[in-house]
């Protein structure tokens, strides 16, 4: 059995991947909320980037804590084509979840149905970047945990489904969005926990790329486009903005009317 490291730069890889997590979700939020407020276009617009968000901080927070992924005896290499299927995974399932409840006019059934679609979606991109290891050797998993795994991706996505319908202010948003990366992160190392390897030596060389060739590339791409989008939701103005604001020049407008 090859002993697996789960931390292999320490701190650093849990701490940035929770971040990750955070921004996600706190992104998803606002945007969610954004969309609650807005109709026609604009709404689905606010949707569509709420889903990016929250899939992308997902998808990120797993790829940033398995760069600190290693396994003594073997090299790990990852498959391309596999890894970017998850990441679209991930968009795709939190997107059905996030129109679910955005549109349905039962919310509750919306929230139940789009909870449970959009944590075995969040699971099934854990577990495709699983398969999207190479190693020398055999991956094995613990049913139990893997079960645990996945209840705690349903629970999550359903708690993050119902803060986007209920959250309003900011200051709840935050709390939330913390809530919510720590039940992310909760979700991958109860997942990675349940991960056993049994390496067979070997001096072939392993298809695929290294993580720090593909995946640190690509999570740095995805990072800035959360901190980029996050300052564009920040200085966007919301609905209630808005009307203030055409509410203000109303009178300016009668007043200078002939």
């Amino acid at each position: 059995m090859g002993h697996l490291d789960h931390a292999t730069f320490g701190w650093l890889t849990p701490v940035l991947s929770y971040v990750m997590a955070c921004i996600g979700s706190a992104l998803g939020l606002r945007c969610t909320v954004r969309a609650l407020g807005a109709t026609g276009r604009s709404r689905r617009n606010w949707l569509i980037t709420a889903a990016s968000a929250i899939g992308t901080g997902i998808w990120t927070m797993h790829f940033v804590a398995m760069l600190g992924f290693g396994v003594s005896g073997t090299d790990i290499r990852y498959d391309v084509p596999l890894t970017i299927v998850s990441l679209l995974v991930a968009m795709i399932v939190v997107c059905a979840g996030i129109f679910a409840v955005g549109y349905s006019r039962d919310r509750t059934r919306a929230l139940f149905l789009g909870g449970l679609t959009t944590g075995l979606g969040v699971a099934s991109m854990h577990y495709l970047g699983m398969a999207a290891v190479r190693l020398h050797g055999h991956v094995g998993y613990d049913p139990a945990l893997v079960a645990l795994s996945v209840l705690i991706a349903v629970v999550a996505a359903t708690a993050a489904l119902w803060a986007g319908l209920n959250i309003k202010s900011p200051i709840a948003v935050t709390i939330a969005s913390l809530i919510m990366g720590a039940a992310v992160s909760s979700m991958h190392y109860t997942a990675m926990f349940a991960v056993s390897v049994r390496v067979t030596p070997s001096g072939q060389a392993l298809p695929g790329a290294t993580a720090m060739q593909f995946i640190f590339p690509l999570a740095v791409g995805l990072g800035s486009y959360l901190f980029l989008t996050s300052a564009f939701v920040a200085l966007s103005p919301t609905t209630g903005e808005r009307e203030a604001s055409a509410s203000a020049q109303r009178p300016v407008e009668s007043a200078v009317a002939p």
